[in-house]
């Protein structure tokens, strides 16, 4: 796996679990209680914590790919090389 490949398919995994985070842990301002005023939407999170939420996917992203390079790297799971010249 090539560098390049590596960071993509970090991105790809970070995307994913930021994804799967977001919601975790948050209160929208209907649950809280709270009045939104007018065009506010009542499902918008109170604090959203996003600072958290980042550092937290980065490290989950960080163990998923980990997890994915060792199984390659000790062929666990043995991919076919594509082609690379087409």
């Amino acid at each position: 796996m090539s560098w390049f490949t590596g960071v993509a398919i970090y991105l790809t995994i970070w995307w994913t679990v930021l994804f799967a985070v977001l919601p975790l842990g948050t209160i929208s301002h209907a649950e809280a209680g709270v009045d939104k005023g007018d065009g506010g939407d009542p499902g918008a999170p109170v604090d959203p914590k996003l600072k958290r939420k980042f550092f937290t996917t980065t490290w989950i992203s960080a163990v998923v790919f980990g997890v994915f390079w060792l199984v390659l790297k000790l062929q666990i799971i043995h991919l076919p090389r594509l082609p690379s010249g087409l």
